[in-house]
C-alpha cells in the first residue's frame, strides 16, 4: 500500500525528491530504489521523518510501535502522522507521537491501481489543514471521506473487505458462465467487463442512490434477469452481504480492542 501511495503521488504530480522512503531491509531497498529512482529511500525512519509535513505509516500493526519510536526523534512538532495501519487507534498514535496532530485513515487494495476507497479519521491536535493534506496524499490513489473514528470499523466491513466480496462474486459468476457452457477465457472478460460497467453507471451519483433505480431498470418483468434475481433472493443473497459487512465490522471491532 506504501509504493502504491508513492506511485501515485509521483503520477500526481508530487516532487520525487522531496518523497522520502523509509525501508529497514536492504533487499526491499534496492528494489525500491530501482522502481523510484528520484526518491530518497533510507534505512531508518529517523532519516526520512526529518524536515517532513506528513508521514504516512505504511507498515504491519505491529510494527507501528517501533517505526514510531525510531522517528520520533527526528519528528517535527507539526508533522501530520497519517497512519493506514489496520486497527492502531488514534489514541495509540498519539501515546506514540505525543503532541502531534494525527490522521487514522483506512484504504482498501485497489490503491493499487489508483481507485482506492479510502476513509480518514483526525486525532484530537488534527487541524482542518490537516486533514486536507491527509486527502490530497490519500486522493493519489483514490476518493476519500471523511469519518469519526468509530466508523473506521464500519468502513473496513465495507470498503476495505469489499473487493474480496466482488472477487468472490465474479468467481462464482465466471464458474456459473462455465457450467453454462462458456469458454472460461470468454466468461471471464464477459464479467470483468460487466462489473467495471456497472461500476461506472453507479458513479454517475456518488452516493449510490441509484442503484435501485438501474437495478429495475434492467430488469424487465417476467424476463431473464427477473428470473436470475428471484433465485438470488430466494438464497439470501441481499441477507448474506448484510451479514458479511457485519461480521467484518465486528471483526475490525475486536482487533481495535487488541
Amino acid at each position: 500500500m506504501g509504493t502504491a501511495l508513492v506511485g501515485g503521488l509521483l503520477a500526481g504530480g508530487w516532487d520525487a525528491e522531496l518523497v522520502s522512503i523509509a525501508e529497514i531491509d536492504a533487499d526491499r531497498r534496492a528494489v525500491l530504489e530501482k522502481e523510484f529512482p528520484h526518491v530518497r529511500v533510507v534505512p531508518s525512519a529517523a532519516w526520512a521523518v526529518a524536515d517532513a509535513d506528513v508521514v504516512v505509516v505504511a507498515v504491519k500493526p505491529t510494527d507501528v510501535a517501533a517505526t514510531l519510536e525510531t522517528a520520533l526523534p527526528a519528528l517535527g512538532d507539526d508533522t501530520l502522522v497519517l497512519s493506514i495501519a489496520a486497527g492502531v487507534t488514534i489514541d495509540t498514535l498519539e501515546a506514540l507521537a505525543p503532541g502531534r496532530p494525527v490522521v487514522r485513515a483506512m484504504p482498501n487494495t485497489p490503491a493499487l491501481v489508483g481507485a482506492a476507497a479510502s476513509a480518514i479519521a483526525p486525532g484530537g491536535a488534527a487541524r482542518p489543514d490537516h486533514l486536507e493534506l491527509a486527502e490530497r496524499v490519500l486522493g493519489a490513489v483514490g476518493v476519500v471521506v471523511r469519518v469519526a473514528e468509530p466508523a473506521l470499523d464500519a468502513v473496513t466491513g465495507l470498503s476495505g473487505s469489499g473487493p474480496a466480496y466482488v472477487f468472490l462474486m465474479a468467481e462464482a459468476l465466471i464458474d456459473a458462465g462455465v457450467q453454462q457452457g462458456l469458454a472460461r477465457p470468454v466468461a471471464t472478460r464477459l464479467v470483468v467487463q460487466t462489473l467495471l460497467g456497472s461500476a461506472i453507471l453507479l458513479d454517475r451519483d456518488e452516493d449510490g442512490a441509484e442503484a435501485h433505480g438501474l437495478r429495475a431498470a434492467v430488469t424487465s418483468p417476467g424476463g431473464t434477469t427477473a428470473a436470475g434475481l428471484r433465485e438470488l433472493e430466494l438464497h439470501g443473497f441481499r441477507a448474506a452481504v448484510l451479514e458479511a459487512v457485519a461480521a467484518a465490522t465486528a471483526r475490525s471491532r475486536e482487533l481495535g480492542r487488541g
